[in-house]
């Protein structure tokens, strides 16, 4: 006989408070947690602008995702969809990396340059992760390896476009070392962290590669036989078709699918994406990188850094800050010292005239944040890493994008009179 029957009211209050504790303790709806991370993404803008731009909005957003995710206060969540739209937009900012990067800057010499020199802070990486961690396996230290050893390209091109050096030699260098820096650690992370051995790696890799290129032939060859189908995209271009737009996203995701089918991370497919996008459509239809930053960076890309931040658990950091200051040490070390060294005393014909310039490049090129997200969701989905080691090195890669460029743009500010060393 139930308590109803029986006649025992207080059994019909437990079921209420209990109800409403498990509500209580129920994570937040998807909507809930978009609400708070788009307050999140309108905030970070004002804030920034209110801090006169020494802090980055993608630190801002890191912090207020830490601050709203179920770490500190529980307001918001990435369940329901939510981490859906976070991998969108971590697609959305490879893809106008991609886009941003000219493949000319990975080939001559500079290139080849700029590709040793991040082979070299790769094993330098390695050799200090493993001075530290003996213990580790060798695929969890090349996990923290390649995490020490990327450039945050997505995250600087706003930092050195607002700065006005990207036409600049030292703007040209940065897109340099920072699309080795993007590319180098996901074709890494494509080969090393995977569960087939290197052989079976490199020869999906080249698969993914074949597909790709598939992708990129058909519609060029469409374009260039079919002379119509050009002015039929023009012409939808704009009002509620936005055909252009449509399409890009089109080709993100056949890419982002087709890495995710090969077992590849979908980093490497929204880097693709971009590489393409920019060879078909780049002087066809310049106007089309502004639509595509609209949706990017005032939709997509601030979920991606807030949902990110909210994998960040301060009590973890607190427990053990020296692990948090080691890594941005060893980032420094690792990933800015050899592009000095590289800058200063290889010629590769384009090389910086000015110590301080010189000084400015190793502090961009160690800017990792993205990538180092990628590589922690990788290795403790993988269980290389622990959670607590993960949020330590993704706090490490924030502190990077909110100190390195600060220093360089002060740096910048007192680089007049300087003289070529």
């Amino acid at each position: 006989m139930s308590c109803r029957e029986a006649g025992w009211l207080p059994c019909d209050y437990g079921r209420v408070f209990l109800a409403a504790e498990q509500t209580a303790d129920a994570a937040p709806s998807a909507i809930v947690s978009l609400f708070w991370i788009a307050a999140a993404a309108a905030a970070a803008p004002l804030l920034a602008r209110a801090l006169r731009g020494f802090v980055p909005d993608v630190v801002i957003l890191l912090v207020l995702g830490m601050l709203f995710g179920p770490n500190v206060i529980g307001l918001a969540g990435s369940e329901g969809g939510v981490d859906l739209l976070s991998e969108l937009g971590l697609g959305m900012l490879f893809l106008l990396a991609g886009y941003e990067l000219d493949p000319r800057l990975l080939r001559g010499k500079s290139g080849r340059v700029a590709w040793s020199t991040w082979l070299v802070c790769l094993v330098l990486a390695w050799v200090l992760v493993w001075l530290v961690a003996r213990d580790a396996g060798f695929t969890a230290q090349v996990a923290v390896a390649i995490a020490l050893t990327s450039t945050a390209l997505g995250t600087l091109l706003p930092i050195v476009k607002q700065d006005g050096v990207l036409e600049q030699p030292l703007g040209r260098a940065v897109l340099a070392h920072g699309a080795v820096g993007e590319l180098g650690p996901i074709v890494a992370m494509s080969v090393l962290l995977t569960s087939r051995n290197t052989a079976a790696a490199v020869i999906v890799l080249l698969l993914f590669v074949a597909a790709a290129a598939l992708v990129w032939l058909v519609p060029t060859r469409l374009f260039e036989r079919v002379p119509r189908l050009t002015r039929v995209v023009t012409a939808l271009e704009g009002g509620t078709a936005q055909l252009p737009v449509r399409v890009v996203f089109l080709l993100l995701l056949t890419l982002m699918a087709v890495a995710d089918e090969f077992d590849l991370d979908v980093v490497l497919g929204a880097f693709a994406a971009g590489l393409i996008l920019r060879s078909l459509v780049a002087e066809q239809y310049p106007h089309i990188e502004s639509s595509l930053e609209t949706v990017g960076y005032g939709v997509l890309i601030p979920i991606f850094f807030v949902v990110s931040g909210m994998g960040i658990d301060p009590a973890a950091v607190a427990r053990n800050p020296l692990t948090w200051v080691v890594f941005v040490l060893a980032i420094a070390v690792a990933r800015g010292i050899p592009v000095w060294f590289s800058e200063r005393f290889v010629p590769h014909g384009a090389n910086l005239d000015y110590g301080r310039e010189r000084i400015q490049l190793a502090l961009y090129a160690a800017t990792g944040l993205p990538i180092i997200v990628a590589v922690t969701q990788v290795a403790t989905s993988a269980e290389l890493m622990s959670a607590d080691l993960a949020s330590a090195l993704v706090a490490a890669g924030a502190t990077t994008v909110l100190i390195f460029p600060l220093l360089a743009k002060a740096i910048r500010r007192n680089e007049s009179g300087a003289t070529p060393e």
